[in-house]
C-alpha cells in the first residue's frame, strides 16, 4: 500500500516536531513524511514537498505561497486554532481544505483567560513587583475597592466553542453568572454542560462585569469590539481578549480606557505583534498584556500533534478531515 505523503513545514526545531509526528503515526503506518523550515527559500520547500497530499504547518503568510504550488495537496492542517493568515477561499478553489488544531490548546487558553481576569482584578503584576523590589505591599495602584471577588459577577463569553465553553465551565464553578453570545445555535444540553445562558450581544455587552472574547478572526469579527461596544459596557467592566488582536479596535480600546468608559483589559493578543514599546496600553495601570502565549503548555503541543496526525490519516483513508474551517 502506498503511503500518503505528508509535509511538515514549521519553525525550528523542525526535527523535534517531526520525530513526535512520526512516533504518533507509527501505529497505523499510513504516512510518509518530509520536512522543512517554513522560513527557508519557498522554492526549495515547494520542490521538496511537491508530492504532499497533506501539509502540516503554521498560521503565517508565507504558507500561502507554498501551499498554492503543491499540486496534490488535499489538506492544509495547522497546529494553531487560528487560520486567519491563510487564504482559505483560494486554497479551497484548488481543492485544498484548511483545518485547525481541533481544540488542542483549548484548556491552556481557558486557564490563561481566567489568569488574566484575576491578574487584572487583583493587580497581581504590581503585587509581584512590590515583593521583588522589597517594597512589600506598597506601590499597588488604585483603592482597595477596585479589587473584588469573582463570586456573583457576570462573565459574558463571546464565542462558546471549544475554548469559550471551557472558560464557562470553570467560571461557573467559581460561582460566577456565565452568559454567552454566539452566531451558532447550541442545544440546551450543550449550554447546560457549559453552565452558560444565552443573551443577545447587546444585552451581554451592557450587563457583564467581564467580557471574554473567543471568536476566530474573519471579515465578520474584525473590530467587532469598537467604540459603540465600549460605550455600551459598564464603567467597571473588564475586557479579556485571548483570541486575535484585530477582533478589537485597539485605538477604540485605548480611548475607552483613557475616558474611563471601561475599567480595565487583559490581553494576550494585540493588533500589531510584537506590540510597539510606545503603545500606551503598556503603561496603563488597569491593563495586563501577555505576549500571545496563552497556549504555552506542553499539552497544547502534544494535542496538536495528535490531531494533525489523525487528520492526515483520514486523508490517507479517503475520509473527510475533522475541524475544517470554512472561508468567511
Amino acid at each position: 500500500m502506498n503511503k500518503t505523503k505528508v509535509a511538515l513545514v514549521t519553525r525550528e526545531p523542525v526535527d523535534v516536531r517531526l520525530a513526535a509526528l512520526k512516533k504518533i503515526a507509527a501505529k497505523k503506518d499510513l504516512l510518509e513524511f518530509v520536512s522543512a523550515d517554513v522560513l527557508q527559500d519557498p522554492d526549495e520547500i515547494i520542490t521538496k514537498c511537491s508530492e504532499a497530499e497533506v501539509l502540516i504547518t503554521v498560521n503565517i503568510d508565507p504558507v500561502n505561497a507554498i501551499a498554492s504550488k503543491l499540486p496534490a495537496l488535499k489538506l492544509l492542517q495547522t497546529f494553531s486554532a487560528g487560520t486567519d493568515r491563510l487564504d482559505k477561499a483560494g486554497l479551497l478553489r484548488r481543492g485544498t481544505k484548511v483545518a485547525n488544531n481541533g481544540g488542542a490548546n483549548s484548556v491552556a487558553v481557558a486557564e490563561h483567560t481566567i489568569m488574566l481576569i484575576l491578574t487584572v482584578n487583583h493587580k497581581f503584576g504590581e503585587q509581584i513587583e512590590s515583593a521583588k523590589k522589597g517594597n512589600w505591599a506598597t506601590g499597588i495602584s488604585g483603592p482597595l475597592s477596585d479589587a473584588t471577588s469573582l463570586v456573583g459577577k457576570q462573565v459574558g463569553i463571546i464565542g462558546l466553542g471549544r475554548i469559550g465553553s471551557r472558560v464557562a465551565k470553570r467560571l461557573a464553578a467559581w460561582e460566577c453568572t456565565v452568559v454567552y453570545f454566539d452566531t451558532e445555535n447550541f442545544d440546551r444540553a450543550y449550554e447546560e454542560s457549559a453552565g452558560a445562558r444565552r443573551l443577545s450581544l447587546e444585552e451581554l455587552v451592557s450587563t457583564s462585569d467581564y467580557i471574554s472574547l473567543h471568536v476566530p478572526l474573519d471579515r465578520v469579527t474584525h473590530h467587532m469590539f469598537s467604540t459603540e461596544q465600549f460605550k455600551a459596557m459598564k464603567k467597571n467592566a473588564v475586557l479579556i481578549n485571548t483570541c486575535r488582536g484585530s477582533v478589537v479596535d485597539e485605538q477604540a480600546l485605548i480611548n475607552a480606557l483613557r475616558n474611563q468608559e471601561i475599567w480595565g483589559a487583559g490581553l494576550d493578543v494585540t493588533e500589531v505583534e510584537p506590540i510597539s514599546p510606545s503603545n500606551p496600553l503598556l503603561t496603563m495601570p488597569n491593563v495586563v498584556i501577555t505576549p500571545h502565549q496563552a497556549t504555552r503548555v506542553i499539552q497544547s503541543e502534544w494535542n496538536a500533534d495528535i490531531n494533525a496526525v489523525e487528520n492526515a490519516e483520514r486523508i490517507a483513508l479517503n475520509l473527510e478531515p475533522y475541524w475544517v474551517v470554512d472561508p468567511v
